[in-house]
């Protein structure tokens, strides 16, 4: 849609003033707080990890938190606690607290499965302990903070409610006013065009910043244990650090969820919006779930038992797409049922089709891992003792993947249960999920009426956090 608009279009629509203010404001954004997320989580994850740090398994577990509290909930809670807040930085303060346990689980787990031996031989050498950790210890953490960076970075491009509370333009939420007020297809899609191509480069600059560095393990023998470092004079401070930045994170956007339910009484709990937006928001995840599931195998298997540049592609695509914000995904559904297919706009086929798109590598993942560990000498075993093909699979294959489907269709049944963009653009009339109820009543500025939603939302929310936590450890080898 955007290259049939025409070039006179385009750079009437995307060479203005207004798209340099949204380009500032989103550039900026990363700009500020990817590093604050980078410095810590990887600050977090080595005190928990490498040092002497008291009550270090609790804290792995209350830095991880902050993740199940959905975004424009924390902003929800910030906006109640400073009504003023806004603009950039209102934004980074924000997005830091919702987002930096994206860089703390992956490089706590990279942490914990580090060799000391590294370490060792460089106190051998005569490096003390920090410029140890800035040439021995970082260097093994490039691909765990690159990783998180890119999280952190496609979030931050995605997000909507968050900014929109705070009245913090981005580009995401420019894109959601316009097609909301206008319905202008070509402004909208103008805008969501230069947020594929933000996405695009921080895909690539992700993909460069790798590096060919070797990180794993060579030689034989097993790994030594882990030496913590004495924190000594510094355990308060660090305590204390550790404890604001819960506190700031976790601890603000639970007090003022139980506040607003406190005095908004009984009364929020009896609107009756509230049942039906349980019974759509589950219905709807379990339908997501199935079906990405049921569609990720097929590619699961492919590439696992057939690996090949074919597979390779189509797993690719996946992920890219995926990368994508919610907002663009929905867009794009929008024009293409809007323009070829008007008899299913609007319907449930769509909304679950876009989570479909937008959720497909929480289940790949797991699904990948699972087949994997199902290897096809099983399967032939199993025929060579008479069972048909598909028995065999049936038997074998599907029983030994099971786990890790289910893995994955929790996750992705758990995406879906806080995602607002795409629900509220595809959703069909009448649709009410926690997040898009929500949302409209926080929106009205009833606090009180939204908290309820706030509350499940965070409950439903951390399961995944905690199973993401465990999944993080268990690949480490804890």
């Amino acid at each position: 849609m955007t290259i049939a608009a025409g070039w006179d279009t385009i750079a009437a629509l995307v060479f203005r003033p207004k798209v340099g203010e949204l380009l500032a404001n989103t550039v900026g954004l990363i700009a500020v707080t990817v590093p604050l997320c980078v410095v810590l989580g990887v600050g977090a994850a080595w005190l928990v990890e490498r040092t002497t740090l008291r009550g270090h398994k609790f804290w792995a577990i209350a830095l991880a938190a902050p993740l199940a509290i959905p975004a424009f909930v924390n902003s929800y809670a910030w906006v109640s606690a400073i009504p003023s807040i806004g603009g950039l930085w209102g934004g980074v303060l924000i997005a830091t607290l919702s987002y930096f346990p994206l860089v703390y689980i992956p490089a706590a787990a990279t942490l914990s499965r580090l060799d000391p031996a590294l370490e060792q031989s460089a106190a051998s050498l005569g490096l003390g302990a920090w410029p140890s950790f800035f040439r021995v210890v970082l260097p093994q953490l490039r691909l765990a903070m690159a990783g998180g960076a890119l999280l952190v970075s496609l979030h931050l491009l995605a997000e909507y409610g968050a900014f929109a509370m705070i009245q913090f333009d981005t580009f995401t939420t420019a894109i959601y006013s316009q097609y909301q007020s206008t319905f202008n297809g070509a402004a909208a899609n103008m805008l969501a065009s230069v947020l594929v191509v933000m996405c695009l480069v921080l895909l690539l600059a992700e993909t460069r910043s790798r590096g060919s560095a070797r990180y794993a393990r060579i030689g034989s023998g097993t790994q030594s244990a882990s030496t913590r470092l004495g924190l000594h004079g510094w355990q308060l401070p660090a305590q204390l650090g550790l404890a604001a930045l819960v506190a700031l994170a976790a601890g603000v956007p639970l007090f003022h969820v139980v506040r607003w339910l406190v005095g908004g009484g009984a009364a929020v709990w009896g609107r009756p919006e509230l049942v039906s937006s349980i019974a759509q928001t589950l219905g709807y995840g379990l339908a997501g779930a199935l079906a990405t599931t049921v569609l990720a195998f097929p590619l699961a298997y492919l590439v696992v038992r057939h690996p090949g540049w074919f597979a390779k592609v189509l797993e690719g695509s996946n992920y890219i797409s995926s990368s994508m914000p919610g907002i663009v995904v929905a867009l794009a559904f929008v024009t293409i049922t809007v323009h070829s297919f008007p008899a299913i706009y609007q319907t449930s086929f769509v909304l679950v089709a876009a989570y479909v798109l937008l959720f497909m590598p929480r289940s790949l993942v797991n699904l990948r891992a699972g087949l994997a560990q199902a290897p096809r000498q099983l399967d032939e075993a199993a025929r060579a003792l008479g069972k048909p093909p598909f028995i065999a699979f049936l038997r074998v294959t599907l029983r030994l993947s099971a786990p890790a489907a289910a893995g994955g269709a929790a996750l992705v049944f758990l995406g879906i249960t806080n995602e607002l963009t795409a629900t509220l653009l595809l959703s069909p009339n009448g649709t009410t999920t926690l997040a898009t109820e929500f949302w409209a009543l926080s929106s009205e500025i009833d606090y009180a009426g939204a908290a309820p939603y706030a509350l499940l939302m965070i409950l439903l929310s951390a399961p995944m956090t905690y199973l993401l936590f465990v999944q993080s450890k268990k690949a480490a080898g804890k």
